[in-house]
């Protein structure tokens, strides 16, 4: 990674960290209330989604997960395993503990880190994203690394504010295929 890129990440990272953490309660719920009814008009009749379960600040994604196993989706939630996510199913927020990085995680069986591959759609974490598809991680790689082989659709979650006109990118970030924020699910171009 190059300074000027890495300092242009940084500085975007503690921008919308910040940002975040000045998002009341109440957005936040209906922010969640948003992102899963659109996810769900979007994803109900798939067989399996990959995901995540949101903390802290993150766009809470735990409404949508729920609703989508209502409707049999089958959820799949990463586990993370040193530099690599494996992936398990998901149980409820019953079968969830804290794992590595404050990070919760389901505690069923691992199904290891090809698990993902059988995905109709991953939906990953973001800071930002522009609408070119290049997406902020927090910088440790885990999802670029777990979707470098992946062909099915991928689906970074973002505030409605969080898509940005341009978010920094190298030729090791993995382009997402869509947006899904509050305002609705928007293919990336």
């Amino acid at each position: 990674m190059t300074g000027e890129a890495r300092t242009r990440k940084d500085a975007l990272r503690a921008t919308i960290l910040a940002a975040r953490r000045g998002i009341t309660a109440g957005d936040r719920a209906r922010a969640e209330e948003a992102i899963a009814v659109h996810g769900l008009a979007a994803w109900r009749d798939l067989r399996t989604v990959a995901a995540y379960l949101s903390f802290g600040t993150e766009p809470p994604t735990v409404a949508l997960l729920d609703r989508l196993t209502t409707h049999n989706v089958r959820i799949l939630l990463p586990v993370i395993d040193g530099d690599r996510l494996d992936w398990a199913v998901y149980a409820g927020t019953d079968s969830i503990a804290s794992g590595p990085l404050g990070i919760r995680e389901p505690t069923g069986v691992r199904l290891g880190v090809g698990a993902v591959a059988d995905a109709d759609v991953v939906v990953v974490p973001a800071l930002a994203v522009d609408a070119l598809g290049n997406r902020l991680g927090r910088g440790r790689g885990y999802y670029d690394r777990a979707l470098a082989e992946v062909s099915a659709t991928v689906v970074a979650v973002v505030y409605d504010e969080e898509l940005i006109d341009d978010v920094p990118s190298e030729t090791h970030d993995r382009r997402v295929d869509a947006i899904l924020r509050p305002a609705g699910l928007s293919r990336s171009s």
